[in-house]
């Protein structure tokens, strides 16, 4: 496939998608949602592939949402009931069923829709330089799926509207989205990218299969009620643990007739 909006390369059974639009803060647009979809399709179907690094090019952001100058028709479509989230085709988890894990590396501004890349991620590092904020609000846009999504990583919802409802003057920097959980590690920019590709290269050489197992009990737990996840997860445990791996069983005695 001719990528136009990102680069795609797999080395050492991690798959590294970078978007390539530094000239547009990486904002998306249907070319760009195009290449993403693929990118998610050919992850999950290839075997060889274990873990997956998002990363931007560009020195001033790692993206900034959709491209208001047109680049993205989800929302301006004539027949409104034709229109659909974004989500479904940035996002890897719900809509394309990638459970390899994924790790995104922030770098920069990070802002509006840019959240789809990380609502679904299964680990999120930034560098110091680091901003997240939502300019929805301050071109009287809804914001309702981006902060949606954040809320379900586990953000605190005083700090999602605030994120939400503030604009562009509310901005969580590294050190505030660390302790919000928003993501897991801050490093400088120089150390990013090598911690990202570190971090999935360490996912990377685990069984490819229990990796994968686990990272969709857990996700798929977030929708279910606790005794529902639960009993979802130890079928899990049973699907994909090899018997090899288990204990054999203890060999039965005959009776004894004395």
């Amino acid at each position: 496939m001719g990528l136009e909006a990102i680069t795609f390369d797999v080395a050492d059974n991690v798959a590294t998608i970078t978007l390539d639009r530094p000239e547009a803060l990486n904002s998306f647009t249907d070319g760009m949602a195009a290449d993403i979809q693929w990118a998610w399709e050919t992850v999950r179907e290839t075997d060889d592939i274990h873990s997956v690094v998002l990363q931007a090019n560009g020195e001033r952001a790692f993206c900034t949402g959709v491209d208001i100058k047109g680049g993205g028709t989800w929302f301006t479509r004539e027949n409104v009931w034709n229109s659909f989230d974004p989500g479904v085709t940035l996002s890897p988890k719900l809509h394309h069923r990638v459970w390899k894990p994924v790790v995104v590396a922030v770098h920069g501004i990070c802002a509006g829709g840019a959240q789809y890349f990380l609502n679904e991620a299964d680990i999120i590092i930034c560098s110091d330089d680091a901003e997240f904020f939502d300019p929805h609000a301050n071109v009287g846009i809804v914001s309702a799926l981006e902060p949606m999504g954040m809320l379900h990583r586990g953000v605190p919802l005083g700090d999602v509207l605030r994120w939400a409802l503030m604009g562009n003057e509310e901005r969580i920097r590294a050190e505030t989205a660390l302790r919000l959980g928003l993501v897991t590690e801050v490093v400088s920019r120089q150390e990013l990218r090598p911690r990202a590709r570190e971090i999935a290269l360490s996912i990377a050489r685990r069984n490819p299969k229990a990796i994968q197992g686990t990272v969709r009990a857990i996700w798929e737990s977030l929708d279910m009620a606790r005794t529902t996840a639960l009993h979802n997860g130890m079928s899990y445990t049973e699907i994909g643990n090899f018997p090899a791996n288990r204990p054999a069983p203890r060999e039965k005695q005959p009776p004894s007739y004395r």
